[in-house]
């Protein structure tokens, strides 16, 4: 495999990190920006605020990305090498499946048919694998998962930051409000895709949540001020 075919599998495989990033890292520093574009002198201000706050919140969630693909990377490889299920377990679950199948209406000679059948070795563990599969191993490892989830996170971040560090205070305010508007459709239009859901839905449900965060920094900003 290329570096190429490399790169695809670990951005396919981390897409959940990278939607979830782009997401926490635009409406989080969203709401900081606008709450301390309210009371800031200048430009500087809310540019050193946002930027501080986009490279923690990067950080932060780079971290919990990475934490959480290694517990499920541990879970999935503990299932894995699951130890077979002891004598007395297997013959005690087989004569419980039996007792229920016959409480159906299944024949005795059915279910005492099924009960001896399941406490075979092995049996029992087909069954579960069957019910409740492994999950498949993933293309991409808790580093890589942490990595785009800092890249998407830190991105989106910087996004209503950028425009304080090229423009006055007020022109920055309304320039923060449109390109981040801008990414928030995308950012739904991108959710609804991924999962599949109604493009419509998803992207109100991003814009509100935005609207909702920006509101609170407002508040905050308002209250201190």
């Amino acid at each position: 495999m290329n570096l190429l075919d490399r790169l695809k599998a670990s951005i396919q495989a981390s897409i959940g990190d990278i939607v979830f990033g782009m997401e926490d890292g635009t409406v989080s520093i969203f709401g900081l920006v606008f709450g301390v574009a309210l009371s800031a002198p200048n430009s500087q201000a809310v540019l050193l605020a946002g930027a501080t706050g986009a490279a923690a919140a990067a950080v932060s969630m780079m971290a919990g990305s990475y934490l959480d693909a290694e517990s499920e990377r541990d879970a999935a490889r503990a299932q894995a090498t699951c130890p077979p299920e002891k004598t007395e377990e297997t013959a005690a679950s087989a004569a419980r499946i039996a007792k229920r199948l016959a409480a159906t209406g299944v024949s005795r000679t059915d279910s005492e048919a099924l009960r001896q059948a399941l406490v075979t070795p092995g049996a029992m563990a087909a069954i579960r694998q069957e019910i409740a599969p492994p999950k498949p191993p993933t293309h991409a490892s808790p580093a890589a998962h942490a990595t785009w989830m800092f890249v998407a996170d830190l991105f989106a971040g910087a996004v209503p930051v950028v425009p304080f560090a090229l423009l006055p205070l007020r022109e920055a305010r309304l320039a923060s409000l449109g390109v981040t508007t801008a990414l928030l459709l995308a950012l739904g239009i991108g959710r609804g895709l991924v999962a599949g859901r109604n493009i419509m839905r998803t992207t109100i449900e991003t814009l509100l949540v935005a609207a909702a965060a920006a509101a609170a920094g407002v508040a905050i900003g308002r209250m201190i001020n």
